[in-house]
């Protein structure tokens, strides 16, 4: 057998196996965002998607590391909703609103299911211990660190006010945020998020300098 052949095998056998990959992970993603990250199992995912247990297995190892894998992949997925877009935008009063009006929109066009996995998953989680408790920590403080950072830039550029309390303001307008998400969620309640919206606007006006309020006027 040739080499080309053979890596010709092997690129086939590893792309099929990225193929399947996504697909438990995009399935396990959207359990978790409604019923939690214990409602996975490596035999429940074989079961729905028809692929072998063995196969899953291989690919993952055990429960634990395919709850890994899952918030790892929620990861990439909410920073491809809610950060990505705003690569373009410089800092400032209007990066901040953006980057609120993005998260609302990945929670309310449900991206998953359950709303915000995160806001899932963290109510699961944040009186355990362990490795999956710790990812899940650790993603909520990287998010809560990014709001604050366009936070700090936006005050730093001077459209936000110089004695802004940026963990205060961080703290508000991300439990706006998850009330509406939380809102939504339990009761159908769509207007949750415009409630949410109307209050971290009001919030980012009343801290705004009059540079910051000519971007936030400003409906782009």
């Amino acid at each position: 057998m040739s080499g080309s052949s053979t890596g010709t095998k092997t690129d086939g056998r590893v792309e099929r196996g990225n193929q399947t990959r996504r697909l438990v992970l995009g399935r396990t993603m959207d359990i978790a965002s409604v019923e939690g990250l214990e409602g996975l199992s490596l035999g429940r995912i074989s079961t729905e998607l028809e692929l072998s247990k063995s196969g899953v297995f291989a690919l993952f190892g055990s429960k634990e590391e395919l709850q890994l894998a899952t918030v790892r992949a929620a990861v990439a997925v909410f920073a491809d909703r809610v950060v990505a877009p705003l690569k373009e935008l410089p800092p400032g009063a209007r990066r901040v609103r953006a980057l609120c009006r993005n998260w609302l929109a990945y929670s309310s066009e449900r991206v998953f299911s359950g709303g915000c996995f995160f806001y899932a998953v963290s109510a699961e989680f944040d009186a355990r211990t362990g490795p999956v408790h710790d990812a899940v920590a650790q993603a909520r403080r990287d998010w809560i660190a990014y709001v604050e950072d366009a936070l700090t830039e936006a005050r730093s550029v001077g459209e936000l006010d110089e004695d802004l309390d940026v963990e205060q303001f961080a703290f508000e307008v991300i439990a706006l945020m998850e009330a509406a998400n939380a809102q939504s969620v339990l009761f159908g309640d769509p207007g949750a998020y415009e409630r949410a919206e109307r209050g971290i606007a009001a919030r980012l006006l009343s801290s705004a300098t009059e540079r910051g309020r000519g971007e936030l006027d400003d409906p782009a």
